[in-house]
C-alpha cells in the first residue's frame, strides 16, 4: 500500500535551517506530483510547496518564497523541503502529499514536527 514517511522536522531558532524528506513507498513516485502541507496551531492545512514528476511547474505559497525550496529524487522515491530562514510562523507539522495540492488524493503521511523559537 501507499506508505509516505517524512523525517528531518525538529526544533530550530529563528533565521536557521533544517531539510525535510519525504520517503514514498507503494506507488510509482516518479509518475506523480508531490506536495508538503503544514497545519499550524489552531489554523487549517496549508499548501506548501508542490512539484510535477519531472521536477517542473513548481508551487509555493507566498509566505515561503525564497526561502523554502523543494526537490525530488525519483531514483529514491523521496521528496525534499529544504527550509531557510525559518521563523516563528513556521512552526508547524509538515505532511507530505501524494498529488499536486489534490485534496482529491487522501494519501498523507503521519507528519513531522517542526517548532522554529524566536
Amino acid at each position: 500500500q501507499v506508505q509516505l514517511v517524512e523525517s528531518g522536522g525538529g526544533l530550530a531558532q529563528s533565521g536557521g535551517s533544517l531539510r525535510l524528506s519525504c520517503a514514498a513507498s507503494g506507488f510509482a513516485f516518479y509518475q506523480y506530483p508531490m506536495t508538503w502541507a503544514r497545519r499550524a496551531p489552531g489554523k487549517g492545512l496549508e499548501w506548501v510547496s508542490a512539484i510535477r514528476p519531472d521536477g517542473s511547474d513548481i508551487y509555493y505559497v507566498d509566505s515561503v518564497k525564497g526561502r523554502f525550496t523543494i526537490s525530488r529524487d525519483n531514483a529514491k522515491n523521496t521528496l525534499y523541503l529544504q527550509m531557510n530562514s525559518l521563523e516563528p510562523e513556521d512552526t508547524a507539522q509538515y505532511f507530505c502529499h501524494r498529488g499536486y495540492r489534490d485534496p482529491g488524493d487522501t494519501n498523507w503521511g503521519q507528519g513531522t514536527q517542526v517548532t522554529v523559537s524566536s
